[in-house]
């Protein structure tokens, strides 16, 4: 994995938070804690997309049964999609 260097500037009073939180040992340094805030919002931007699948299933209609015809146009349609 290559590494890229990012700067950006924090008012005092974050910086001091992000110091806090590393001083307190379940962080080895800045960029470890930086890391996990993004891995973190990553997850939660993945369970929004999710829910929001969800929800237009849910309000797109009713239920049809899956036949193995509509399977294989669902898949086709998938794969086109990939493409």
């Amino acid at each position: 994995m290559s590494s890229n260097t990012m700067s950006f500037a924090l008012p005092e009073a974050l910086r001091e938070y992000v110091d806090q939180r590393v001083r307190s040992g379940q962080y080895g340094n800045t960029s470890e804690y930086l890391r996990e805030l993004i891995r973190r919002d990553q997850e939660e931007q993945a369970k929004k997309r999710l829910r929001e699948l969800i929800e237009e299933g849910l309000s797109s209609g009713p239920g049809r049964v899956l036949t193995p015809k509509r399977t294989a146009r669902l898949k086709k349609q998938a794969l086109g999609d990939l493409r």
